[in-house]
């Protein structure tokens, strides 16, 4: 838990800047303020669009809405009632409209015999004295929430009903208050009088339930997955969130933001989406992307960036135990605009392809989607080119037993890969060229070897796998059979051949099948580049969606969990610092009143990870180096090092335990030093480098380049030196990267949850949820978000912005006077904004009416110019008319007459180049015209 104490920030007065004498200084908001609203209700039922039910105190950023009898007014009195937490039962009356309110930002002491201290930095979760009919939370046996009606109340036990009609008997202090019935269902979790583990539980379940996946908890979206198809997209609805028609919480609505504040603020934007594996990542990036091509399009090039998605998803994604479609790499797609706000072009990064998943698939999963699509897809003339086989008469695949996934036409996907290849512009050729790679990866496993001598020493099988691969390629038998069963080594400037055992054969193929998939990736997304590269109206502007792993937890984790999570560390700590630590420096740096707000801090973690010589990542590359080191070692050199980390905890044998932020995670240490190293013997480079073919030459070109100026590894001179840069060493150097670009923009959060692990629909998993939500810190955000100023300007932008408005002239006056000026002539409450040293902080939607008054102001000004040039114009060609009437009726001769109405109505258009023409015309006339 972050170390921050509650406490009330305040500056002297002298330091803060001085306004005019003449307007009232901004007060300061205090923890306990209480404001009320002309109208606090909450429709009660469903939003026509089928979107979902809307509180009235929802105000959006950039949303317009005007409070009754008033429709220009700046600024809307729609807002939420905040109520202090009162004595027994208050606020828990159902029929009460007037309870649809806020917590009050520091949440009353609990009861000695109230929540355990893990709930009360939740919220609202103090004792409570039930009274009769009054809604209440309990707390079932297996651990979940119901929603209860209290019948009697005597002494410290209450009798309640639960929805089956069953009767309980609980003690008073166990309950939870429950929010009134018209808070049931509000899109926002800011929105609710009581904000507490079971209150917010309630609302996401009761929004899932009538489909209704998305909601705001303050300026994050919560996304949960229905593992279903819903209506909740489309070109209607894209419509309705670009015009604001549409408010409810979506990623259209995450995406239109994004876009707006980009060309508002000129400021590069991402979209962070995260969440655990199945959560709906993957889904929910394409979504924004739809809506950031159908509001950007008009150049095509936003059509082949939506159909990168099946290419990437074919290559890089797999069915695991928890996903049907899991993302096994991590993506960042940078997508550029234009000074028109036009997509101009695109990006890709990729991060961390999981390779082992080409050679090795647990049970019940199925390697990458590509080779499945491919033999059942592919066409009669490429199927006998490749030689393809069914999917369960390969080694790599078959070792899983899964060949399918339920609802997916392998075939019919194949057809829309190839298609979107065809979009992106890759080659017929090189599109046969990449399958004859996936097919030679297949072939590759089923390559077997025969044992020549005593010691074990092998040479492959020349048979039908052997013969497809080197056609495949483009080798000869040969080279593959020295490849895969010799190893060249240079000893004191003397060659030596050595003769490969079974299992050192065996580990060489399957380093090549590995390395041949992993190099066609990036050359697939090379060749994506290209098509979408950024032309000359490249602003610098440009939108990034965030597509990565989510964390994970099974039953044995490896090495690719252990680079996974701690991406998500890295993320986490990105989401903490703008949610929570940037966020609360900055009140008190502008000299904000503000009370601290404690949250869940995983610092510590990340240094587990990242501190040096000690940490988890440093051992692993230092034990890498050592030749006989072994798994066993490494996992004994943690438990020597690490023990006394809180974040680590050592087990028995090679397994090792982290403390992550979602919850703790058991390593299992085998094949960790193997896959660190991830070596490719430089025979296998050469190997490639030989092939007919261009496409595994350009492997190993690039290969070869990457190993230039390095030194050679002593203990192993003839291992790739491309390969000194170990695994887990490269991750981090990309994953500082991303963090780095990801610092330079506006950050906006997608939290995807999952609502239960069988990936069926209607199954709303309370225990599963809640996890998710702690992990994720949804309820510090809203806590935060409820009781902070979400939206900031510095005085000189405000002013500059919105001085134009002032109905007196103030062009003499200083930037902080003219923008305290602004806010006393637009009536803003004084609760709903703070002035600090360097900027103005602003409540949820203030910043929204403004701009909808600058926008109405500057279309009348636009209207009134438009009509007074209109007026000139229609003025100005009347005269000229009644000019060529009047010389078509004098006795000069028709000619003339001609020449002169075409200088005079070529002076309406352009003057200049009237009296060209008319020197021309007149020079040229026998008549004294």
């Amino acid at each position: 838990m972050a170390s921050v104490e509650v406490r009330s920030v305040r500056k002297s007065a002298a330091l803060r800047p001085r306004g005019p004498t003449k307007v009232q200084p901004a007060r300061s908001m205090s923890l306990d303020y209480k404001y009320s609203a002309a109208r606090a209700g909450v429709e009660a039922g469903p939003a026509p669009n089928g979107v979902g039910r809307r509180a009235a105190a929802d105000e959006e950023e950039g949303e317009a809405v005007p409070p009754e009898g008033d429709a220009d007014s700046p600024y809307s009195s729609k807002a939420t009632t905040t109520e202090e937490e009162g004595s027994a039962g208050g606020g828990g009356e159902a029929n009460s409209a007037s309870s649809a309110a806020a917590t009050p930002r520091r949440p009353s002491p609990a009861a000695a015999a109230g929540p355990s201290p893990r709930d009360t930095r939740w919220g609202d979760t103090s004792s409570y004295g039930a009274k009769k009919k009054n809604r209440v939370f309990c707390q079932l046996p297996n651990g979940d929430w119901a929603l209860c009606t209290v019948i009697t109340t005597s002494g410290d036990e209450s009798v309640l009903k639960v929805p089956e009609g069953k009767v309980l008997r609980l003690k008073t202090e166990s309950l939870q208050p429950a929010n009134p019935e018209i808070l049931d269902g509000v899109d926002d979790l800011m929105q609710l009088s009581y904000l507490s583990e079971p209150s917010v539980l309630y609302n996401l379940q009761y929004r899932y339930s009538q489909d209704m996946i998305y909601t705001k908890a303050g300026p994050v979206l919560v996304a949960v997955n229905p593992f279903k198809k819903v209506a909740l997209y489309g070109n209607e609805y894209i419509k309705a969130y670009r015009n604001k028609t549409m408010d409810s919480p979506h990623v259209y609505a995450i995406a239109d933001s994004a876009l707006r504040e980009m060309k508002r603020d000129e400021v590069n934007q991402s979209i962070i989406i995260s969440g655990e594996s199945g959560a709906g990542k993957t889904e929910t990036a394409k979504i924004a992307m739809q809506y950031l091509a159908s509001l950007g399009g008009g150049s095509g090039i936003e059509y082949e960036i939506l159909q990168t998605n099946p290419i990437l998803e074919a290559f890089g994604n797999a069915k695991t135990l928890r996903n049907d479609n899991s993302s096994r790499f991590g993506k960042l797609i940078e997508i550029h605009f234009s000074t028109t706000g036009r997509i101009c072009g695109a990006m890709i990064q990729t991060f961390l392809l999981e390779k082992s998943r080409v050679v090795q698939c647990a049970v019940g999963e199925r390697s990458y989607h590509i080779f499945y699509q491919l033999c059942a897809g592919a066409p009669t003339t490429l199927r006998e080119k490749l030689n393809l086989k069914k999917v369960d008469e390969y080694k790599y695949l078959k070792q899983s037993c899964c060949y399918s996934i339920a609802g997916v036409d392998d075939a019919e996907m194949f057809r829309a890969v190839t298609e979107a290849m065809n979009i992106v512009h890759i080659s017929k050729e090189d599109q046969d060229n990449v399958f004859a790679m996936v097919s030679a990866v297949l072939w590759l496993g089923d390559v077997s070897f025969t044992i020549i001598d005593n010691e074990n020493h092998v040479e492959i099988t020349v048979e039908e796998a052997a013969e497809t691969v080197s056609r495949l390629l483009g080798c000869s038998i040969e080279d593959l059979n020295l490849v895969l069963s010799k190893r060249h080594m240079k000893v004191n400037n003397e060659n030596i051949v050595q003769k490969l055992t079974l299992t050192q054969a065996t580990d060489t193929r399957d380093a090549l099948a590995k390395a041949l998939y992993a190099s066609l990736f990036e050359w697939l997304v090379e060749q994506i580049n290209k098509s979408l590269s950024v032309g000359k109206r490249r602003t610098g502007r440009s939108i990034s969606i965030l597509d990565i792993y989510g964390f994970e937890s099974f039953d044995k984790n490896s090495f690719e969990q252990f680079c996974i999570n701690y991406a998500n560390e890295r993320l986490q700590q990105h989401f903490n610092r703008h949610l929570f630590k940037l966020e609360q420096e900055e009140y008190v740096e502008d000299g904000i009143d503000w009370a601290k707000v404690e949250f869940e801090d995983n610092q510590d973690c990340l240094n587990l990870f990242e501190k040096k010589p000690l940490g988890l990542l440093s051992l692993l590359d230092e034990e890498s180096t050592f030749p006989n080191a072994t798994d066993l070692t490494f996992a004994n050199k943690l438990k020597q090092h690490l023990d006394t980390n809180s974040c680590f905890r050592g087990e028995r044998g090679k397994a090792f335990t982290v403390r992550h932020y979602a919850g703790e995670v058991a390593y299992d240490t085998s094949g960790f030093l193997e896959k660190n190293r991830d070596l490719l013997h430089m025979d296998s480079i050469q190997f490639l480098a030989k092939c007919k073919l261009s496409i595994p030459q350009t492997f190993a070109s690039k290969m070869l380049a990457q190993s230039d100026n390095l030194e050679s590894i002593p203990y192993r001179p003839s291992v790739a030196d491309s390969q000194k840069l170990s695994v887990a060493m490269k991750f981090k150097g990309q994953l500082f990267q991303l963090m780095q670009r990801l610092e330079s923009t506006t950050p906006h959060f997608i939290r995807c949850i999952k609502p239960n692990n069988l990936q069926l629909p209607a199954i709303y998993g309370q225990e599963l949820v809640l996890q998710q939500l702690k992990c994720c810190g949804v309820l510090e955000v809203v806590r935060i978000s409820r009781s902070g100023y979400p939206t900031r300007m510095t005085h000189q932008k405000f002013a500059r912005r919105y001085g134009f408005l002032l109905l007196e002239d103030v062009a003499s006056q200083d930037p902080l006077s003219v923008s305290v000026a602004i806010l006393h002539q637009f009536n803003i409450l004084p609760e709903m904004y703070q002035v600090g040293y360097t900027k103005l902080f602003f409540r949820t939607g203030q910043i929204g009416n403004l701009e909808n008054t600058r926008n109405r102001t500057l279309h009348g000004v636009l209207r009134v110019q438009s009509c007074f040039r209109g007026y000139q114009a229609r003025r100005h060609a009347s005269e000229r008319i009644r000019g060529v009437l009047a010389l078509q009726s004098c006795s000069y001769p028709s000619h003339c007459l001609v020449h002169f109405t075409v200088f005079l109505v070529a002076v309406s258009f352009s003057p200049a180049h009237a009296y060209c023409m008319g020197w021309l015309l007149f020079s040229s006339c026998s008549h004294s015209c």
